[in-house]
This record gives structure tokens, sequence and C-alpha cells, in this order.
């Protein structure tokens, strides 16, 4: 089969395209001739060697890859052959996803709602399950003030979309030209510039923020925490900048992926039955996986990133 293997820890040149084996599912797996795979900038982290979390990795070379979508082709000992032929999403524990095969666990698949697209199904599959994970953890009702940075993202766009749902008032967060992006759904300011929290004030009147998703980190994330009401909450989900928001500078209620509740694959089936519309800005093809962690880690990438198989 086709896959990526990442050769070694560094930058995106360790990603190199082979041929290597078809895997075989054993006892309790199945096998899935995929589609579409996910990217996140988790993935980036961990081919440079800096998981953003103490978590051991496996030594090279190894198959990168956490999330895919296609079609059930075999089954393991045991396991239900009317599998067979079902159009799934996978998780594949943490590696093995980049390839044109990969195994999954019977208890890791989703399978696709008739009429969604394979790449739908990843996208909200995977940053569908962290959005709607995360916002049920701030629980952002009608009238409360919503900063979402990253909103241009993947998890950002879908965060936008389901405060809205909820009657908040959202402000959206990026940069650049993605602002045009956020522009098409709220409001919007530019943490590019020095005086964005000045900017985030006179759209509030003044108000203190009441839910911030804080995907940035860093610079952003520390001016962002002194935007929310000390009854809000700060979910801080991620590290964009290279570095989380340190907690001692929050004077707010702090929620982190940690809480969140329910399995990945339950978040995942919630996720595809909600109605939401993913964005996915780019999709390469599975032999150009290293200029797709390029474009995330330049941070030119848009919405969800996605590989073609």
């Amino acid at each position: 089969m086709r896959a990526i293997q990442l050769t070694a820890f560094g930058d995106p040149s360790v990603l190199v395209p082979v041929e290597v084996e078809d895997p075989v599912p054993a006892s309790g797996q199945v096998l899935v001739d995929v589609e579409r795979v996910s990217i996140s900038f988790v993935e980036t982290q961990i081919r440079a060697g800096r998981p953003p979390r103490a978590f051991p990795l496996p030594d090279p070379p190894f198959i990168p890859g956490n999330g895919v979508g296609g079609v059930v082709s075999a089954v393991g000992p045991g396991v239900d052959r009317a599998l067979l032929g079902r159009r799934v999403f996978a998780t594949t524990g943490g590696h093995g996803g980049y390839a044109s095969k990969a195994l999954a666990g019977v208890g890791d698949l989703v399978e696709i709602p008739a009429g969604m697209t394979t790449a739908d199904s990843v996208a909200l599959a995977t940053d569908g399950r962290t959005a709607l994970g995360l916002f049920r953890l701030a629980a952002p009702v009608a009238g409360e003030i919503v900063l979402v940075e990253s909103a241009a993202g993947g998890v950002g766009t879908l965060l936008v979309q389901l405060s809205l749902r909820a009657g908040a008032r959202v402000i959206g967060a990026s940069s650049g030209g993605k602002l045009n992006i956020v522009r098409k759904r709220t409001q919007a300011v530019d943490y590019g510039q020095p005086e964005w929290p000045d900017r985030v004030r006179e759209l509030t009147g003044g108000a203190a923020v009441d839910v911030v998703f804080d995907g940035v980190g860093g610079a952003v994330g520390t001016a962002a925490a002194g935007l929310v009401s000390t009854a809000g909450r700060f979910v801080i989900h991620g590290a964009a900048s290279g570095s989380m928001t340190d907690p001692a500078t929050v004077n707010a209620r702090i929620l982190t992926l940690r809480d969140l509740t329910g399995t990945p694959a339950e978040l995942a089936r919630d996720a595809l039955a909600a109605g939401l519309e993913p964005f996915i800005g780019q999709t390469f093809p599975l032999a150009r996986a290293a200029d797709a962690h390029a474009a995330i880690e330049a941070r030119t990438a848009v919405g969800k990133t996605l590989l073609a198989v």
C-alpha cells in the first residue's frame, strides 16, 4: 500500500512517501480503504518531536496519522462481517493513518451518515468532536459574548457556528487574509495588531467577554485573559503560537481538553449528527503530506486540512 513514513523527528521533509505491505486486521480490528485523512496542528508538533503534552512517541520510522475516512474492506477474526463495505470514520490509535489502508478497532468506528461526503465526515469527526466537546464545557447561552481565537481554523469555524446557534454574540479573532473568512459569519478582530484587545472592547461597548475559546495561547491568550469576566469561562484548548496560555494569567473559570466528557467515538457521532458545516480549506494528495504540514506550520492554511488518497 501507499503510505507516508516519518523517518525521523524534524521538519516536514521527514515525511516520505513509501510503499509497504498491507496491514492485516487482528481480532477486534477492521481494515479501512482510506479516502481522506485528517491532519491536525498537534500532528505537526508530534512530527517535530515536540508533542504538546507528555506522552511516549513511537520510535521512527512509523506511519503517522490518527483520523481516516473510507470503506471497511476486511475484518479480523471474530469481527462481524456485516461491517464489510460500510463507509466509516475511524481513529487509528495515534499512528497508521497517513496511508491508503489503515487498521482500526471496532470500537473506534463511526458510520458516516447517508448523504454526507467522506471529506465532510472526517472534518467533522475530528475538528467537530473537539469543537462540540469544548462548546458543551463552556455552555454559552443567548446574550453572552463569546470570543473565538483562530476563528478561521477548523475548530474555530465550528465554535463560531455553535455559539451563534446558541444565541451568543460572537467575536472571531484571526489575522491577515483569514479575517475575510471570519467576517462571513460574525464580527472579526485582527489579533495580529497590538491594539486588538481595544477593538474587542469597542465592539462590546466596554463589557467583559463571557467566554473565551483560546486555541492560540502565547501573547494572544494572555491578552484575551484580560478581556474575560471574572464570572466567565476561559477554555484553553490549543497553542498555535507555540505555547499554552499560563493559567496564572486568567482570572476566570479555566476549562481544558482534559475536562471533556464522552469518548472520542461518542463525540464524533454527535458531531456528525449536529448539522454543522465544516470548512475544508485545502486538500493535499497523500504524497504531499509534507507540504500540508508546512502550510499548517506557516499558518497559511485555513479551516480544515485533509489528505486525499
